[in-house]
């Protein structure tokens, strides 16, 4: 009968005593940082070449 009213009391301070524990938790969030974005692109290539034709189309034709 004891051990009843021993485990008893047991279970009723681990009951009681969960109400005490205090949890908390905390969380930081960052914001995220967009930066902007430089795109070079070389297009001496293509303009050349089409300069090329261009101005020896007229060449051919200034030598004919």
């Amino acid at each position: 009968m004891k051990t009843i009213y021993l485990a008893a009391a047991v279970s009723a301070m681990a009951v009681l005593s969960t109400g005490c524990i205090k949890l908390t938790t905390e969380n930081e969030i960052k914001p995220i940082e967009v930066k902007p974005i430089h795109i070079t692109v070389d297009v001496n290539v293509k303009v050349d070449r089409a300069l090329d034709d261009f101005f020896g189309d007229l060449d051919a034709a200034q030598n004919k």
